[in-house]
């Protein structure tokens, strides 16, 4: 896959869910429903997507110990992030209706260390690790200052008002410019 692709997709598929999540409230409730089940596949796809771009961050910032400990994080985060998006999914499709998922819910959050791992403490990782690199290209002169500005800002709207998301995915992707810049400059060629 083309990295610079993946600095785009991601943070578009990221606003689509948002999107879709907001038009999924409408109606005074989010799912279950073709929108709840299109949204959060919209976002396990921009999860998948992160990867190569935690993987060209981390080319960008050196392979050193700091990028090799910021992609670990990251990807820690993405899984577990993963994960809540499965189990939602699954819900969605279990539940006959929005009433129903919450019993389905409490019955997942009630095995231990599922609360930590999946919803509480390790999704977190997944915006540290990516925010970690940003400084750290930053700090390298690999980017202006302004970059992990602009991705802390699209990391904080959402924790505000999770309506939010699209906005902040909007911050993500033009703090990615610079490094979509770098990647077309920098990436190897892909053999024939």
């Amino acid at each position: 896959m083309n990295p610079r692709l993946a600095f785009v997709a991601a943070p578009l598929l990221t606003a689509a869910y948002g999107v879709i999540r907001i038009l999924d409230g409408l109606d005074g409730s989010r799912g279950p429903g073709l929108a709840w089940t299109s949204g959060h596949l919209a976002f396990v796809a921009a999860l998948v997507l992160f990867v190569p771009v935690f993987w060209e961050m981390r080319r960008l910032a050196g392979r050193g110990p700091v990028a090799a400990t910021s992609v670990a994080i990251g990807l820690a985060g993405a899984l577990a992030l993963i994960a809540q998006f499965g189990i939602d999914i699954v819900v969605g499709f279990q539940a006959a209706d929005h009433d129903a998922m919450g019993p389905l819910f409490d019955r997942v959050r009630s095995v231990p260390g599922v609360p930590f791992v999946v919803y509480d403490a390790v999704p977190v990782l997944f915006y540290v690790g990516q925010l970690a690199l940003i400084v750290r290209l930053a700090a390298l002169r690999t980017v202006k200052v302004w970059v992990p500005l602009v991705f802390a800002l699209g990391i904080v709207l959402p924790l505000v008002d999770k309506d939010l998301i699209p906005l902040g995915a909007v911050f993500m992707l033009v703090s990615f410019v610079p490094l979509i810049g770098r990647v077309s400059r920098t990436a190897s060629p892909v053999p024939a």
